[in-house]
């Protein structure tokens, strides 16, 4: 059931605010993902758990204030919310289990890295932060 959307407004607004582009519908999510043919881009599927406040969130920020490489475009969905979006971006790495929060980097339309909450969760920040920084480094060009 979606959560009130002042409820989330802020917390949608932690990625939205650095760049990241909110996913509402189905189509949002297909035409994004036919941009992302070419490039890197990366996926955020936010929530409204712990581990997305005080992990991912602040997490994806510091890899992206980071002189390092970056990927061409940031595109976010927000679980149990925006259910239909959510789905609809679930359905282009079908093979992964659904994660909230998580992250996909794609790289010319096909996903290179994954990282699941159990990844996010029990770690700080800095080391989500390190973990995308790492894998950006690795796929970006």
């Amino acid at each position: 059931m979606p959560y009130s959307p002042l409820l989330i407004k802020p917390m949608k607004e932690e990625l939205t605010s650095i760049g990241f582009k909110d996913l509402l519908t189905a189509a949002e999510v297909d035409a994004a993902m036919r941009e992302a043919d070419t490039g890197v881009t990366l996926v955020a599927v936010n929530s409204v758990t712990g581990a997305a406040a005080g992990m991912a969130r602040p997490g994806v920020r510091i890899a992206l204030e980071g002189d390092g490489k970056h990927p061409d475009r940031l595109l976010t969905v927000f679980d149990d919310q925006d259910l239909e979006a959510t789905s609809q971006m679930r359905s282009y790495f079908p093979d992964i289990p659904p994660s909230h929060p998580s992250f996909a980097l794609f790289k010319d339309g096909e996903i290179v890295y994954f990282i699941p909450r159990h990844r996010i969760e029990g770690r700080d920040a800095l080391q989500v932060a390190a973990e995308l920084t790492a894998a950006f480094e690795e796929h970006c060009p």
